[in-house]
């Protein structure tokens, strides 16, 4: 079978179907190319998705991540972003495999055909020319035999005519005797061309043309053969990552299969847990004999009425709230007021009434978590540092974690001391590798930052302590417990008054009147922090007006000369003393100058 014998006249016929072929090649390189697009743009997608859902860095969300469904979620966006990486692969390989090399292919393709053509064309050029050259001889071959016929014909009259002169029969004869010789000449032309041309002929239908169309058969079938092998190939890169693509499915069915619901209860646990006791049962009040309530002028409260019933506790429910008993109708708040008294958790007045459980329980339900201390009403309602202000579980897990944080952070500036150290002694041992002295600058900053850091992690190592037991618990740490969790301790004295509550709104006092006037004396001084005054550690001066109209704040005039007690703590804010009023004031507004020498000034190198 050889397009050369059986297709010898379909030239223009396989010149189509070569340039068919090729773009056929030239969409199936499109097809996979435009593949190559749909996975960049997919795994991009996957990409985009996974990290849509990662959680972010230092946010609630981080902390959700520690439920073994979250940490199995999470896996399965890792997984897909291996997953995309697969797809992307697949790309690569398809585009470098397929796309580029059959593109260099078809560039050599068109080369060659063009090649293979333009010699079919130039044999069919020669043979043309050949042909026009037989029709050529023929013609004229024809024409000189007619013209030697008639010169015959003309001879043979002229010699019968008798009145014809001798000498123009003779011209006749000549004449007849050239067109013959002519006409012999054209015979034996014509002979030589047409034999010619029948070799020409045979040569061109016989061999040019069928090894031409021979080499046109073998590039086809070449290119036949390529795009096959590109199909394999094709089908070969999406097997290749198959198996990786299977272990990605498997390892998220295996972060699916490690979710365990009771460690993530376990975790609600202690994430929520707040170490108190639940309240006790709340004692049959019987109001079949009214009993007439007297309290004394001096008390911390007014009677809310009179000949209302009064309720003794006793047992473990003593001193303790029950906080989910509903009325009907609370009574309104009572009003707010503008003195320190009116802090959230702070002593009440002596004067101020009594508020219903019920209502303070649906404040509770509805209102903001308070400020427990009247200098973090000041600082602008930063949490307390040694996070009093959570329940004892909840504040000796933020403690151990702050701890756990110092050490790291000590453990990597010792890190830094001892390779510093090294490097010290390496220049000892080579001095021109470097100036030993020139480290002496850092070393002594790190060995104060790891001295700083010690420092801090004993007082937090401290307060750890307390927490767990290990040491007496302080007064004034008490004392800063949330309201929600006061009612639960009855020896406890805490901010707000301590008096025990019926569910009508009713209480009973079961402390004297000097006690409670006692307890409420030392509320006042913790909570106002009423110490001998701070030592002055530099001076600032005013750069704006400050007109200072929240409490704790304190105004200054520009260009004013004030003493510094406190430096700011990275809230914006700095402690100042003008005679005997102090009060916070904007850093930005002045102008620090610290003295080095003053005890708890930082040194700035």
């Amino acid at each position: 079978m050889s397009w050369g014998i059986e297709l010898w006249d379909q030239f223009d016929n396989l010149e189509k179907h070569t340039q068919w072929g090729i773009d056929i090649l030239e969409k199936y390189i499109k097809f996979v190319k435009e593949r190559t697009e749909i996975e960049l743009s997919y795994a991009k997608q996957l990409r985009n998705l996974a990290k849509k859902y990662q959680p972010k860095k230092n946010s609630k969300e981080e902390e959700e991540y520690r439920y073994t469904a979250c940490k199995a979620f999470l896996s399965t966006l890792n997984e897909m972003n291996d997953y995309a990486g697969q797809h992307e692969v697949i790309s690569e390989n398809m585009t470098s495999h397929i796309t580029v090399e059959l593109a260099r292919y078809v560039q050599e393709l068109k080369q060659e055909r063009k090649s293979y053509f333009h010699d079919g064309r130039k044999a069919q050029q020669h043979i043309e020319i050949c042909w026009k050259q037989l029709e050529s001889s023929k013609r004229r071959f024809e024409r000189d035999c007619k013209e030697a016929d008639r010169a015959q014909q003309y001879f043979e009259k002229m010699d019968a005519d008798i009145n014809v002169t001798k000498a123009d029969v003779e011209k006749a004869r000549q004449q007849a005797q050239v067109r013959h010789q002519m006409a012999e000449d054209s015979r034996a032309d014509y002979s030589s061309i047409l034999q010619k041309f029948n070799h020409e002929q045979h040569e061109y239908y016989h061999t040019h043309i069928p090894n031409i169309f021979q080499k046109i058969q073998e590039m086809e079938e070449r290119r036949i053969l390529r795009i096959g092998e590109s199909m394999k190939t094709y089908a070969e890169v999406d097997r290749q990552v198959i198996p990786i693509i299977g272990k990605c499915l498997d390892e998220i069915v295996k972060a699916a299969e490690s979710i365990d619901q009771k460690n993530d209860s376990q975790l609600v646990i202690e994430a929520y847990k707040s170490g108190f006791e639940p309240p006790g049962d709340i004692e049959f009040e019987d109001y079949t004999q009214p009993i007439k309530r007297t309290v004394s002028d001096n008390s911390l409260s007014n009677s809310r009425g009179e000949g209302k019933p009064e309720l003794k506790f006793g047992g473990k429910s003593k001193g303790k709230l029950w906080p989910f008993i509903k009325k009907n109708k609370p009574p309104p708040p009572p009003p707010a007021s503008a003195l320190p008294t009116a802090v959230p958790n702070g002593p009440q007045s002596p004067k101020q009434q009594k508020e219903p459980l019920s209502h303070r329980f649906n404040e509770f339900m509805t209102s903001k978590p308070k400020i427990h201390c009247f200098r973090s009403l000041k600082r602008g309602g930063a949490a307390p540092e040694d996070f009093s202000n959570l329940p004892p579980e909840q504040r000796r897990k933020k403690l151990q974690q702050k701890v756990d944080e110092l050490n790291k952070e000590i453990q990597k500036e010792m890190d830094q001391r001892d390779a510093i150290t090294k490097m010290k002694d390496v220049y000892l041992k080579n001095p021109q590798m470097g100036d030993p002295a020139s480290l002496d600058h850092k070393l002594t900053e790190v060995s104060q930052n790891i001295e700083k850091l010690r420092l801090e992690a004993q007082k937090f190592e401290a307060w750890l302590a307390e927490v767990e037991g290990r040491l007496p618990a302080r007064g004034d740490q008490a004392r800063r417990q949330s309201g929600m969790y006061e009612a639960q301790n009855p020896t406890t004295v805490n901010n707000c008054a301590q008096d025990r509550e019926s569910p009508d709104g009713s209480y009973t006092e079961e402390q004297s009147q000097e006690s409670e006037v006692k307890v409420l004396a030392t509320d006042f001084d913790d909570e106002f922090d009423d110490e001998e005054p701070l030592p002055a550690i530099g001076t600032c001066k005013a750069l704006y007006t400050f007109e200072g109209q929240n409490e704790g704040t304190i105004s200054v005039v520009e260009g004013e000369t004030l003493y510094v007690i406190e430096e700011d703590k990275g809230d914006g804010w700095t402690r100042i003393r003008r005679n005997e009023e102090e009060g916070y004031v904007p850093t930005s507004y002045v102008e620090v100058y610290l003295d080095k020498n003053a005890k708890g000034a930082k040194t700035y190198i």
